[in-house]
């Protein structure tokens, strides 16, 4: 029996779908702060089960008769480290074999704030005595190209990352990865830093858009509190604004760039092109 949490978000979905290929749906829990987000889910065939991060008493019910579990990170920064222990908690309670666990690229040495949460729960996980491997997930390349529409509109790709090299892949790669870890023996105690094969800087990325688009884009680099202030005044709270403007300037130390090639070598194929990333963006 396989559990993924969060299942009803972008990246849990896409890992359900990957499952499918391989496991039956009888054997798969789509674990779910809201089961009736997840009525198509139960039409498939799999178990949906209530399992809320911040409602620990739903969790060790949620995963029950549980083999392995991928916990992916929860969406609430600041608030991952508690959560994530009620689901480490919860998994020890109830026998689970194996916890996979998304974590950040190179989590333990990463220049990028967001690494701290990520940082402390691989602590936990350590200390549970709990069978675990570890998805260190770099960049999803959908991070730069979902702001694509207003780059095209103002001409401008807005940052702090420098020259940065980014090995981001699309947000499909990294659910191939995870599908595949979970399907494969053996893999308690497993580090993978998973990045994209090709890595690009952000004047790369705008050239990308523009020539997709047929629109003059360039690359506008800012100082940190400027970018946040823009991000901002495009509409993002505070606190999510601070957290990419912050790791921008991560990118510009290094922290979004790897050329293991350890995700492709996992997924059995070349992670998705950039290109294509953008061209679904311009589609959308």
């Amino acid at each position: 029996m396989i559990a993924i949490t969060g299942a009803t978000g972008q990246l849990g979905r896409l890992v359900l779908q990957n499952l499918l290929k391989t496991v039956p749906a009888s054997q798969i829990v789509a674990a779910v702060r809201s089961t009736e987000k997840a009525a198509d889910l139960a039409a498939l065939g799999l178990q949906v089960r209530q399992a809320d991060y911040a409602q620990p008493a739903t969790l060790e019910a949620a995963f029950q008769g549980v083999d392995k579990l991928l916990l992916i990170s929860s969406s609430e920064v600041g608030q991952r480290a508690p959560q994530h222990a009620a689901v480490i908690a919860a998994a020890q309670k109830a026998g689970v074999k194996l916890l996979a666990y998304t974590s950040l690229l190179r989590a333990d040495t990463s220049p990028l704030g967001l690494a701290a949460e990520h940082k402390e729960t691989e602590a936990m996980l350590s200390a549970s005595g709990l069978p675990f491997v570890l998805l260190r997930n770099g960049w999803y390349t959908e991070n730069y190209t979902g702001s694509v529409g207003a780059a095209v509109q103002y001409g401008a790709v807005m940052g702090s990352a420098k020259d940065g090299r980014i090995a981001s892949a699309a947000r499909a790669d990294y659910a191939a990865a995870a599908a595949a870890v979970l399907t494969k023996d053996d893999q308690a105690g497993q580090v993978y830093e998973l990045a994209g094969d090709t890595a690009y800087t952000p004047t790369e990325l705008a050239a990308e858009i523009a020539r997709q688009s047929g629109k003059p884009v360039v690359y506008r680099d800012m100082p940190e509190a400027e970018y946040k202030a823009a991000l901002m005044q495009m509409g993002l709270p505070e606190g999510f604004a601070a957290l990419l403007a912050d790791s921008d300037v991560g990118a510009s130390k290094g922290g979004l760039f790897d050329d293991g090639h350890q995700l492709s070598q996992l997924i059995g194929r070349p992670t998705t092109p950039l290109a294509d990333v953008v061209k679904a963006a311009l589609v959308a």
